[in-house]
């Protein structure tokens, strides 16, 4: 005889009037926030807004998502996708404290940007194709007469590892800037590591919420990168003396809370805001009616920097291109990008008239560490 049915499973419960009425609300809102997304990303993709195959497809590319993840990247910018995603980042951030995929939280206080830790696909490759590229600007340069020194920005969560907490910063991370840098070196160009610079500072090299140094961090890199540039036996030009001016301090947005997504909170509500005391670097005024700066050559190219600065945002945040200029005594062409990654700031330069009408003696490239690995995706395209 069969045993008969176990009767402990629970009786589904019916649901009382008012959860489905909410029920049927919630469908219908679901439903709704559905299509206004659908009809967002068709309008995106009719209006030819949206690069569905990259310039230069290749079989890895489509093989590891990057065709898929660069469309899905572009749809994510309209205007509903990214209203949703601010609500959805706030809410995380408020009940969670999650930062999301960009940013991660180290010690109370510290954001660090994800990319750093990131292990890359050919890594190795990558980095090997860069000093090449490196290697070549280097010679295209030397044929005209112009020097250049490679500066390597190491990574936040190098110098101030201390402020990591919970987080694990990968072991094979550990010697791939310095390596690069040897590469570079043992060929014949001329390049520097910033870390040794940097890490007597440890955490105050950098801003606690932004991915870039602090103001001491730049001064301790830029005395170091003047060092090198005075060791190489170049002079910079034109002397000038540079007065220094430290504003009241003031609170200092930071760029992590913007990649995190959190910049449209209340600042209450946002991760701990830092206040920052910026200095002021300024050319000391000089009488124009003595001397040799007289209205015939004053706009001459004798009174033009000999050196010029290329690379990221690290070259325009913290008054970096200030305290080198200050330890040079010189004033510099600045021609960091915002965003230039690895050949950004670069690229712009060499087919800049600045360039090509007044060439430096000189040129320093800086360039941030998490950017060695990644594919070599701006190709810089230098006229001869």
């Amino acid at each position: 005889m069969a045993a008969p049915m176990s009767s402990s499973s629970p009786v589904p419960v019916e649901p009382n009037e008012f959860d489905a009425r909410i029920s049927k609300v919630g469908g219908i809102v679901f439903v709704a926030f559905l299509v206004v997304g659908f009809v967002s990303c068709a309008w995106l993709l009719l209006s030819g807004k949206v690069e569905m195959l990259p310039p230069k497809l290749t079989v890895d590319d489509v093989l590891h998502g990057a065709v898929t993840h660069g469309i899905a990247k572009q749809l994510s910018k309209g205007a509903v996708p990214e209203q949703a995603a601010n609500l959805e980042r706030g809410a995380s951030w408020l009940a969670l404290h999650d930062t999301g995929p960009r940013v991660r939280t180290g010690c109370p206080g510290w954001l660090f940007l994800t990319d750093e830790m990131r292990i890359n696909r050919h890594a190795q490759a990558n980095a090997d194709t860069k000093s090449g590229v490196v290697r070549d600007i280097q010679q295209r340069l030397a044929s005209r007469g112009i020097t250049l020194l490679v500066a390597v920005v190491p990574d936040k969560s190098r110098i101030a590892s201390a402020q990591l907490c919970g987080m694990r910063r990968p072991a094979q991370l550990q010697d791939r800037a310095q390596a690069w840098v040897d590469s570079l070196n043992k060929a014949g160009v001329a390049a520097i590591d910033l870390a040794p610079a940097l890490q007597p500072l440890g955490a105050e090299a950098y801003l606690r919420t932004d991915t870039h140094w602090s103001e001491a961090g730049a001064a301790s890199a830029a005395n170091t990168v003047a060092k090198r540039v005075q060791s190489m036996g170049i002079n910079a030009t034109p002397q000038k003396a540079f007065e220094v001016k430290v504003q009241d301090p003031t609170r200092r947005p930071g760029d992590l809370v913007r990649l995190a997504g959190l910049d449209w909170l209340p600042v209450a509500w946002q991760p701990t805001p830092e206040s920052v005391a910026t200095t002021l670097i300024s050319e000391k005024a000089v009488d124009a009616s003595g001397g040799d700066d007289n209205l015939d050559d004053l706009f001459g190219d004798t009174h033009l920097p000999n050196v010029a600065l290329v690379g990221t945002s690290f070259s325009r945040n913290s008054n970096f291109a200030g305290f080198l200029q200050q330890a040079l005594g010189a004033p510099i062409g600045n021609f960091g990008k915002d965003g230039g990654e690895f050949s950004g700031g670069a690229n712009g330069y060499f087919n800049n008239p600045a360039f090509k009408q007044t060439p430096p003696k000189l040129v320093i490239w800086e360039i941030p560490e998490r950017d060695l690995q990644t594919p070599y995706s701006e190709v810089i395209d230098w006229a001869r």
